[in-house]
């Protein structure tokens, strides 16, 4: 990992091991995080405890599934020379920053959490009144606060737990990031910056405090993360003293919105296992093309010869992801026109999800048989977390009273 990359462009995204990915996961997830690991310091874990708080009762599902994602995962893309892969029950600190964050945040927090009652109403089968649901969005802060990460890859439906996050960052920081001595430490860290950025600096802390100027507010946080002769624990104290609060121990996070396309399933809503209506990341060929061949197509179509609309059919949705304009033109003239059948539409599709599953499951295969390098790989990126979540936990610590000497 590149040294000259601060934890100010850290990445933190995890997934839950609940069973066999799909080209969905693909698409909405691990192509960008491929995409991402190029450019920030990225760690990517396997979320098993939060796989727990709605499969608590099928721990055996979990179990099997951990190591054929993380296969998955590399045979993706992603490089462990470029992002820390790690399982989340192995970094024991984020439970400990999570009951430390759950003694100051208001129940209500939680409740209003939109997913709270939603995936209540949508897993009804399951008993989910328990206290691990009810916490697990606090948990996501915790995995997220633990490595002081900058941005956390969502979708829009996940921005709300992101939010959260930020408001507990903000209020652990006004409840113990004032230290002793605090200002006088930042006019000493002011002083580090040399006189033509502290001075710039003093100004536009005076234009955020005195005038309420937000775009001072910005700008000080770009000469902040400028500064290369400031310490770790200098720099967090310079972005709380121009905040007006005391020194920032856990940064609060930003929503790093992405594009990420919805996957259509075999029937044309979201794929999602929930709806089987998946093609498993690495599926056999075979059956990848018999799924492909029989889907459902515009009803209107019973016989070849009659025209079609592609907009009412879920193949066309496939063709949205796979296909270029000339294919998707020569689809929608083809079925508007009966020029073409259902099957002739089919085959682009069916020779792209394979052509693109061909090289993952090539490598997928080679990892399989080499599974002593997937743990090391997942060993290395457990002690590289750890490493950065105890140096998070200590301050923490200190900051909550709790560093006994």
């Amino acid at each position: 990992m590149a040294s000259s990359i601060s934890r100010h462009q850290r990445v933190l995204s995890g997934m839950r091991p609940t069973g066999a990915l799909h080209l969905g996961h693909y698409h909405g997830v691990l192509k960008n995080w491929v995409r991402l690991q190029h450019e920030y310091e990225c760690f990517y874990f396997v979320a098993d405890w939060h796989a727990l708080t709605t499969h608590y009762d099928e721990p055996g599902v979990i179990a099997d599934n951990v190591w054929e994602m993380v296969i998955d995962w590399l045979a993706a893309g992603i490089d462990p020379r470029s992002a820390r892969l790690f399982i989340q029950s192995r970094v024991p600190e984020h439970a400990e920053l999570h009951l430390l964050l759950s003694m100051f945040t208001p129940l209500g927090w939680l409740e209003r959490v939109p997913t709270y009652k939603d995936q209540q109403e949508k897993l009804r089968e399951k008993d989910l009144a328990t206290y691990g649901f009810l916490g697990y969005p606090l948990l996501q802060s915790a995995d997220i606060l633990v490595y002081r990460a900058s941005m956390v890859p969502v979708g829009e439906d996940q921005v709300v737990h992101v939010e959260l996050t930020r408001e507990i960052a903000r209020r652990f920081n006004f409840l113990y990031g004032r230290e002793a001595g605090f200002e006088d430490k930042a006019e000493a860290a002011v002083k580090k910056m040399g006189k033509k950025n502290a001075r710039a600096y003093r100004d536009l802390r005076r234009q955020y405090q005195e005038q309420g100027m937000t775009d001072a507010l910005e700008s000080g946080r770009a000469l902040l993360e400028g500064q290369q002769n400031l310490g770790q624990q200098d720099r967090e104290r310079l972005f709380g003293y121009l905040e007006g609060t005391g020194k920032v121990i856990l940064p609060e996070p930003a929503a790093l919105l992405t594009p990420a396309p919805k996957m259509p399933g075999l029937d044309g809503q979201k794929m999602s296992k929930s709806y089987e209506n998946t093609i498993a990341l690495r599926e056999d060929p075979d059956s990848v093309t018999r799924k492909l061949r029989t889907m459902p197509t515009d009803p209107a179509r019973v016989r070849r010869s009659d025209p079609g609309d592609p907009a009412k059919c879920p193949v066309w949705h496939l063709h949205e992801v796979y296909s270029d304009d000339d294919a998707r033109q020569w689809v929608q003239e083809g079925c508007r026109n009966a020029t073409i059948g259902c099957l002739d539409c089919k085959q682009p599709i069916v020779d792209a999800v394979l052509a693109e599953q061909a090289p993952i499951r090539e490598r997928a295969r080679d990892l399989a048989e080499s599974p002593d390098q997937v743990r090391a790989i997942v060993s290395e990126g457990c002690e590289a977390a750890s490493q950065e979540a105890r140096a998070t936990l200590r301050e923490v610590r200190e900051a909550m009273g709790l560093a006994y000497t």
